[in-house]
């Protein structure tokens, strides 16, 4: 029930912050730059986005000619499906929850998880869902923010993670503890700024 709840609120939430998402997400370009050319998808691949929101990610995703999107919010796809139209891209984009994938087993070469998985409500269950519906061999890049493996959160990170999981997203999930439900097994690991509080990683099934 909580995570049902949890995923609602997700979508009322991002349908509200669509018409402004782009100002603000767009601080992250070079990350999502930096990720999607580490993944490299190659044109023939078939490649998921998971909460892709608006679609920024498709401005370093021209040349993939087998794109699919999904996003708990009709609101932030709507605005996905106008910027692919604009970038000349067909993209499959539906409104689906990353905890529940609605794509048979090993349909994908790739997917990218950009901050994604200190949103969702069930990182776990998510990451299970990407981990199934990868092909042997297949490949996962994320970014986002983590707490350091292992390291239990200070005080004053605690307090202000209350505040933030109800804005926007949870400053404290270790991503160790999300990968370790899968065999997926990571094979680069980088800081993307503020002291390793942004990382991308790349995982291969």
């Amino acid at each position: 029930m909580w995570r049902e709840c949890a995923t609602r609120f997700n979508r009322w939430r991002y349908d509200l912050y669509a018409p402004v998402y782009d100002k603000v997400a767009q601080g992250f370009a070079r990350h999502r730059r930096r990720a999607i050319g580490l993944l490299n998808p190659q044109p023939d691949e078939r490649l998921l986005l998971v909460g892709a929101g608006t679609g920024l990610d498709l401005d370093y995703l021209v040349r993939c000619r087998h794109v699919a999107a999904i996003d708990i919010a009709p609101a932030m796809l709507e605005r996905l499906r106008e910027r692919a139209v604009k970038l000349g891209m067909e993209v499959d984009a539906r409104v689906m929850d990353g905890q529940k994938l609605d794509y048979p087993d090993g349909c994908f070469d790739a997917v990218a998880l950009h901050l994604v998985l200190a949103v969702i409500p069930d990182p776990q269950a998510c990451i299970r869902e990407v981990e199934r519906v990868l092909k042997p061999g297949g490949r996962v890049v994320v970014f986002d923010k983590f707490l350091a493996d292992r390291r239990r959160a200070p005080l004053w990170r605690r307090a202000g993670n209350v505040l933030a999981r109800i804005v926007a997203t949870d400053i404290n999930r270790r991503l160790g503890d999300i990968v370790a439900v899968t065999k997926l097994q990571p094979f680069h690991d980088e800081d993307a700024g503020l002291g390793g509080f942004l990382r991308i990683v790349l995982l291969r099934k």
